[in-house]
């Protein structure tokens, strides 16, 4: 279904090789001409907070792709799981994620995903979505399971909420696409508010 009509001939790039993000892009009719990952250091700077963190990340994604892309659309996005000042890692290993899963138990989180799309002129437009995420207490059993499953691979804050970590949460306050990894609304305010 095509929720609106592309109106310029401007390739648009995808700073992104998310299997995720490009589903949600999808589910607005938009499919990346070209998808061209960043690969950056992600490291968290001493002290960063996740709200700095998500805005310099995603820009950082942004103007990397774009010196590739001129006279495009490239969109960037960083999605960060925080509890309190604490960036919580993408978890790569089942340490990580049992981790970061014993954090969450029976707390609210944040996730915020920092969006930025560098217009054809170079103009760059940036937002911060914050969706506010509340875990149920969680069993070592329910850990145990959701470690197995391998779901939480490659997942910030080692949790997917499209996925089977959905039955661990009873409440999002925001926008439920953020916490996937694009917050909807403020993609299609970017991209038609900008003659996309």
């Amino acid at each position: 279904m095509k929720l609106f009509s592309r109106q310029s001939s401007a390739t648009f790039v995808l700073a992104s090789g998310s299997p995720r993000r490009r589903d949600l892009l999808e589910q607005l009719g938009v499919k990346p001409d070209v998808i061209d990952p960043a690969d950056i250091d992600e490291t968290p700077k001493n002290r960063e907070l996740p709200l700095d963190y998500a805005k310099r990340i995603s820009l950082e994604k942004a103007m990397l792709i774009s010196g590739r892309h001129g006279g495009a659309f490239v969109l960037a996005a960083d999605t960060v799981v925080s509890v309190g000042r604490r960036i919580l890692p993408k978890a790569e290993d089942e340490h990580d994620a049992r981790d970061c899963l014993s954090l969450l138990s029976g707390r609210r989180h944040r996730v915020l995903t920092g969006h930025v799309l560098v217009l054809p002129n170079g103009d760059v437009i940036k937002k911060v979505v914050t969706t506010a995420v509340k875990f149920k207490r969680l069993h070592q059993n329910e850990i145990d399971a959701y470690i197995d499953s391998q779901d939480w691979k490659g997942k910030a804050g080692g949790y997917a909420i499209q996925g089977g970590a959905a039955v661990f949460i009873p409440w999002i306050g925001g926008s439920y696409t953020n916490v996937v990894g694009l917050s909807l609304p403020e993609v299609v305010n970017m991209l038609v508010g900008n003659g996309f």
